[in-house]
């Protein structure tokens, strides 16, 4: 780590911020104050604690305050770090906790380097990621809606009795529904309307989303990534979103661990037991990547959709899209033989899965790479 003059640690809520400062040097951090969160109060704060020739180091906890911090900080010049709040090293005895606490703890231990930064998306980034979260929300209450008028039909004894709900013939079906009361008759609707309204939104955002990728800066990747059998538009820009360059990751196991699709562990001397996943990292990753693991119970093929959108990425992405198909469809099968559970079959497909991606995104990002014609 780079030599600085002051490490400061910042405990950062939605009204004020809490300040401790570190000189190199020096043993003890010291608490600096609190002052207000906003930008004024920042750029009043970097320009009191910097002299001339001085270097900066501040930091403070992930969390709802988001990036703009950062943001401010870095365009001033200094250098700051984002840490995760999970991989703070903590003292089993401390009962005690206050800003002021919080704020030491962080310069402290951020001069000894022992603080492990997040990845801070940029701009385009962290707006395509608020639009992808935004569609999963809208999904969300579409589904929740749903329920709630299923249950409703049930408890009046209106039993669906077709193949599948949500069709038009289904819809149809809800229109012929008539009740004794005015009151549940107005329930009925209501529900009706706020579930065709939850769809219309979600398709507003999923055409946002398609217009959006056409010029991000990500899109390579993301073709790469739709290469892949299960893998359609929506989940490869939720996967990017979430994860962003993946050649950051030196390899892929660290992808997998990063999303917490890898088993636990708690071994002592020569025994070693390893627990249920970690469940560690990005849960929006990790839904999509087992959502998109369904789709490896079937035998290999490259139907006519995964081969178009397959041509979009370049000639090695496809060898590789093919070799995941051909093992991961045969892993599934031979999981199954031995007796294993579905949904452990699925997770074990999905950290596999997990790897391909991050081979096809690296290789389609690998300077020199020939892309197959648009």
């Amino acid at each position: 780590m780079a030599e600085f003059n002051k490490y400061i640690g910042l405990d950062v809520h939605k009204e004020k911020i809490s300040v401790a400062v570190a000189d190199q040097g020096r043993r003890q951090p010291r608490y600096w104050g609190e002052i207000e969160n906003r930008p004024e109060a920042v750029k009043r704060l970097l320009a009191r604690l910097s002299a001339v020739g001085e270097r900066l180091r501040l930091c403070y906890e992930a969390g709802p305050c988001g990036y703009e911090l950062y943001r401010r900080i870095v365009a001033a010049g200094h250098d700051c770090a984002v840490v995760a709040p999970a991989l703070i090293p903590r003292k089993p005895g401390e009962r005690i906790k206050t800003n002021r606490r919080d704020s030491l703890s962080l310069a402290r231990l951020d001069r000894a380097g022992e603080l492990t930064p997040v990845w801070v998306p940029d701009a385009e980034q962290e707006a395509m990621r608020d639009l992808s979260r935004a569609r999963e929300d809208m999904k969300i209450i579409d589904k929740q809606l749903r329920q709630r008028l299923n249950g409703f039909l049930l408890r009046q004894g209106r039993i669906w009795s077709g193949r599948g709900r949500w069709t038009q013939a289904h819809w149809r079906w809800l229109e012929t529904q008539r009740f004794d009361s005015p009151y549940q008759q107005i329930v009925l609707e209501e529900y009706v309307e706020a579930v065709q309204a939850a769809q219309q939104r979600t398709a507003e955002l999923d055409k946002q989303l398609q217009e959006a990728s056409e010029s991000w800066s990500l899109r390579t990747a993301m073709q790469a990534a739709m290469a892949l059998r299960g893998v359609d538009r929506t989940a490869a820009i939720t996967l990017l979103t979430e994860l962003d360059d993946l050649s950051r990751f030196e390899n892929p196991c660290q992808l997998m661990s990063y999303v917490g699709l890898v088993p636990s562990e708690r071994s002592s001397g020569d025994r070693r037991r390893q627990g249920k996943l970690t469940k560690a990292g990005n849960a929006h990753a990790r839904r999509i990547l087992v959502e998109c693991a369904w789709a490896y119970r079937f035998p290999a093929r490259k139907t006519a959709l995964i081969q178009r959108r397959a041509e979009k990425a370049p000639l090695a992405v496809q060898a590789i899209s093919w070799q995941a198909q051909k093992r991961l469809c045969g892993r599934f099968r031979r999981l199954q033989a031995r007796g294993l559970s579905t949904p452990k079959t699925v997770t074990a497909i999905a950290r596999e899965l997990c790897g391909f991606l991050w081979a096809v995104v690296c290789e389609a990002q690998r300077p020199g790479t020939f892309s197959a014609p648009a």
